[in-house]
C-alpha cells in the first residue's frame, strides 16, 4: 500500500510492476491516470497543498477503501504544482482477486479524492489565473457510497 504526493511525474509502467510484486493472487488490476485537460484558453493547471494533511486525507481514503473491499494492494499518487496540459495529474491503481472489487475499489477512491482531497487548484489561462471552486457533481458523485 502506498499514498505518494510528489511534484515529479511518475511512469505508470514502474508503479504496475511495484503494485504486482510478489502479489500472485491478483485476478484484477485497475488503474486510471488524470491529466491535465483544458478548453481553447487553459494552459496550464497549479495545484496547491499542506503536506501532512494531504497526506492523511489520502491514506484516510486508502484506509477506507481497504476496509470496504478485499483489496491485495493500493497505490495513490498525486502530483502538486504547475502542470501543463496532458500532463498526468494522478494515479490510482488497485488490485484484488476480482475485477469488480477493484473496479469499484478504484472508482470509489477516484470520487473521494476528487472531492475529498485537500488541494486547492488554480487555472492558468490566456486571459490570467483564477482559483478553481468545488464542482457540485463532484460531490453528488459520493452520494452512491
Amino acid at each position: 500500500m502506498a499514498v505518494l504526493i510528489q511534484e515529479e511525474d511518475f511512469d505508470l509502467s514502474d508503479e504496475l510492476k511495484l503494485l504486482k510484486a510478489g502479489k500472485g493472487d491478483a485476478g484484477a488490476i485497475i488503474s486510471f491516470i488524470g491529466t491535465v485537460r483544458g478548453d481553447k484558453s487553459l494552459r496550464a493547471l497549479e495545484l496547491e497543498h499542506y503536506p501532512n494533511m494531504t497526506l492523511s486525507s489520502l491514506e484516510e481514503i486508502q484506509d477506507k477503501a481497504i476496509s470496504r473491499w478485499k483489496l491485495i494492494d493500493v497505490r495513490i499518487i498525486h502530483r502538486f504544482g504547475y502542470l501543463s496540459l496532458g500532463e498526468q495529474i494522478m494515479m490510482v491503481a488497485v488490485a484484488s482477486q476480482h475485477r469488480r472489487e477493484a473496479f469499484e475499489a478504484a472508482d470509489y477512491i477516484m470520487d473521494f479524492l476528487k472531492s475529498r482531497a485537500p488541494f486547492w487548484k488554480k487555472e492558468h489561462s490566456d486571459t490570467g489565473s483564477t482559483w478553481v471552486d468545488a464542482n457540485p457533481e463532484d460531490e453528488k458523485s459520493l452520494a452512491r457510497w
